[in-house]
């Protein structure tokens, strides 16, 4: 597949937007570690090659065991290697993800607020709702996946 077109390029103004909101990520409280598997998960879901890629690399470099993240695809059939904690921000992610289907229902909003406070619950949907863009520009765009060197 040839890469269609440049975002960056193309319509700066809306990259920079997306920026501001990977920006944000940055100075949330969700732990790094818990927001590479949100990326990831996410990802996953969406098929997009280049963001799992990407985050895989990024959530190794941040101190994630390789096992995780061969099971994150399996998150929900892993027993006990994701925490009660993770395991309810991957569900908030594919539910968000997958709003088609019915959206962040409120059993597991119930259920998030028990780990997380409002604000928390805030930057965890900001996080799934940007790497489901950042999903939809690479998929969209045709973004290849950098090779290893």
């Amino acid at each position: 597949m040839e890469t269609r077109f440049n975002l960056k390029e193309i319509a700066p103004e809306a990259y920079k937007a997306m920026l501001m909101l990977e920006g944000y990520l940055n100075h949330i409280s969700i732990p790094k570690p818990l927001l590479e598997l949100i990326k990831i998960r996410a990802s996953y879901i969406n098929s997009c090659a280049f963001c799992i890629d990407m985050h895989t690399k990024e959530a190794l470099e941040s101190g994630e065991t390789a096992q995780r993240l061969f099971l994150i695809t399996s998150w929900k059939e892993a027993g006990d290697v994701f925490t009660e904690t993770e395991k309810i921000a991957l569900l908030m992610t594919e539910e968000t993800t997958l709003i088609h289907e019915k959206g962040l229902s409120d059993e597991t909003y119930i259920k998030a607020r028990q780990f997380f406070n409002e604000k928390q619950v805030a930057e965890i949907l900001m996080a799934v709702i940007t790497i489901n863009a950042w999903n939809r520009i690479a998929i969209s765009t045709n973004l290849p996946i950098p090779l290893s060197k």
